[in-house]
């Protein structure tokens, strides 16, 4: 059975509740741009492109649901202004403004037209929200099939072990997934011997998510720590033959900087003492030309309260009583407390960018040259050369 995070036909939007996993699968109605906001800012629903799809769909069927006006110019101006505001849910993910950005152009295009009204301006943004849902699937397919030859490649055959961090599978796009894609292209074709994910502290991503996915997609892992990814890649990668560390990102820099999940810095530089591949895996939209290094990226910090309290069922030793929510402290109380959601890894630590068209390589100077990624067409690019695609 598929994994549906985000549930959509017109008129109605609905996203798996990422708080209660993996304890409870419940769906909470998503009705306008308000709900959606709120659904991102809580973390309901997270990860890059999925927040980009469920803002955009939650501004959808608000104009589905309600009546607008008739005046293509006054409709242009009510969605530009709701987009601008759903880009204020979290800043840090350039996949949110990316889509507001190109969605904001589609209906200015429609509303110059000289016989064009509200309903088709109102038509001409459901119609490319929706495209959004569709698109970031086949785009992540096509990201798993890329990274999974990568490494095999690389690897000189023969199954391999990797080590993901944080979530990036179907609960973090509209399905399949970026870097968790690259596990299931792995999986799919005989080549993964084992995948390990870091439970992603202090949010828990990795061990709330990402483990889900990992189990009902029956595909052989282990729960890790945070802080037990350098002891593993060197007391257990030669036996596992662990050959690469594969992650997501929030935003990709024109030099390849790259922001994601707080953590994903140090497991960079623990890839890099070991020897073993660094790889972040992103579509296109991630990557923000526009923004010069990582040094450029605003880093969004979060509650203190995430990493002094956990929250889940009551155990009784036996079993879980989903009836009964808890929270419980696990700091000291007064203690200062800094949580950045975000940390910035520099292009130098990284071996290759996996978008849906190749794995981008650094070229004879050691630098990215990402342009090359952005103007490639999907048809028929041939991955992995080096200093491109």
């Amino acid at each position: 059975m598929v994994l549906e995070a985000i549930r959509y036909q017109p008129g109605s939007l609905q996203i798996l509740n990422q708080l209660k996993l993996p304890h409870q699968e419940e769906y909470d109605e998503v009705r306008g741009s308000e709900d959606g906001w709120h659904a991102i800012k809580d973390m309901r629903t997270r990860g890059a492109p999925a927040i980009a799809i469920v803002a955009a769909l939650a501004l959808a069927v608000e104009l589905q649901n309600n009546k607008t006006s008739d005046v293509a110019e006054e409709v242009k101006v009510f969605i530009v202004e709701k987009l601008r505001y759903l880009v204020t849910s979290r800043p840090t993910a350039v996949n949110l403004a990316d889509a507001a950005g190109k969605l904001e152009k589609i209906v200015t295009n429609a509303a110059s037209k000289p016989d064009s009204d509200g309903t088709a301006v109102s038509k001409a943004y459901c119609d490319a929200a929706a495209r959004m849902l569709i698109d970031d699937v086949s785009d992540n397919e096509a990201i798993g099939q890329h990274g999974a030859e990568w490494i095999s490649k690389k690897a000189g055959g023969g199954q391999v072990s990797v080590v993901t961090h944080c979530n990036t599978g179907s609960l973090a796009t509209a399905g399949y997934g970026t870097a968790l894609g690259v596990v299931r292209s792995l999986h799919a074709n005989g080549s993964l011997k084992h995948a390990f994910c870091t439970e992603t502290r202090p949010y828990n991503q990795g061990s709330r998510l990402t483990a889900f996915e990992l189990v009902h997609d029956k595909i052989p892992s282990t729960l890790i720590t945070d802080s037990m990814a350098s002891a593993l890649l060197r007391l257990r990668g030669p036996s596992e033959n662990i050959a690469a560390i594969v992650v997501g990102a929030d935003r990709v820099a024109a030099n390849g900087d790259t922001a994601n999940k707080i953590g994903t810095y140090q497991l960079a530089i623990t890839a890099k003492h070991h020897g073993v591949k660094f790889l972040v895996a992103a579509p296109r939209t991630t990557i923000d030309l526009s923004t010069a290094s990582g040094a450029d990226i605003v880093i969004e910090e979060r509650p203190g309260k995430e990493m002094t309290f956990v929250k889940g069922p009551r155990f009784d030793g036996v079993d879980l009583d989903l009836a009964q929510v808890e929270t419980v402290s696990i700091a000291a109380n007064g203690i200062n407390v800094w949580n950045p959601s975000f940390d910035v890894t520099p292009a130098e630590l990284i071996d290759g960018i996996i978008t849906e068209v190749g794995v981008v390589e650094k070229g004879s100077d050691g630098k990215f040259d990402l342009t090359l990624a952005m103007e490639a067409k999907n048809e028929g690019v041939k991955p992995n050369t080096v200093g491109g695609l």
